[in-house]
Parts: structure tokens; sequence; C-alpha cells
């Protein structure tokens, strides 16, 4: 016996499995990240986390941050870029931090760590 798709089984097949796939392709999509129109632009935010990865090679460190009230985030997993080379020494990996970033365009810059 041989299988035919035909159009209207194509389409009931695309119809069932889009939903899913979008779902799945979301990442951090379903989360509130608006912020303040006033706070994003050129404030300085502070927040507390964990550095679980850091890339020297792309000046960026990934952060796993508690709530940032200032930009009305929840805790969550996230990369940020780092200008000053120098900083990545205050990151050390699984080293709990205390950081201040600002919003730079669609980038979030590290400008201080403790």
């Amino acid at each position: 016996m041989k299988r035919v798709l035909t159009p209207s089984l194509l389409l009931a097949s695309f119809i069932l499995v889009t939903p899913f796939a979008h779902a799945q392709s979301q990442g951090m999509g379903g989360m509130d990240m608006k912020t303040d129109k006033k706070a994003a632009k050129g404030t300085v935010h502070k927040a507390t986390g964990v550095v679980t990865k850091v890339d020297a090679a792309k000046n960026k460190v990934t952060i796993r941050h508690e709530p940032v009230q200032s930009m009305k985030w929840p805790s969550m997993n996230m990369a940020f870029t780092v200008k000053d080379k120098a900083t990545f020494d205050k990151l050390p990996k699984d080293g709990k931090v205390e950081f201040e970033f600002v919003q730079e365009g669609k980038d979030y810059v590290i400008t201080s760590v403790k």
C-alpha cells in the first residue's frame, strides 16, 4: 500500500505541529521583558547573581541573576557584554557577584563588579 500526502493531510499536519515548534523556540519569549522607558536608557541598574559562563573572546559573561527591580525582570540566566577586559578578573566562574549594568541598544553592558 502506497501512502500519499494529500494537500489537506499536509495542511492538517502543519497546523498541528506549528504551535508546538513555535512554543519550543521562544526561549525567554514568554517572559515580560518590558522595561520602564525612562529607566531603560542611561540608567545604571544593580543586580546580584552567580557567574555561570565566561567568554572573554566574545566579551560576554553569563550570569544567573536575581530579580532586577529597576528593569522589572524576574530571576534569569542571561549574557551581558563586558567592555573593560580588566573586569573579567572580577567575574570568576561560579562566583557570586554584585554588578551594575546599563542598556546600550540591544546589549546590556556591565559597568562595575564587586
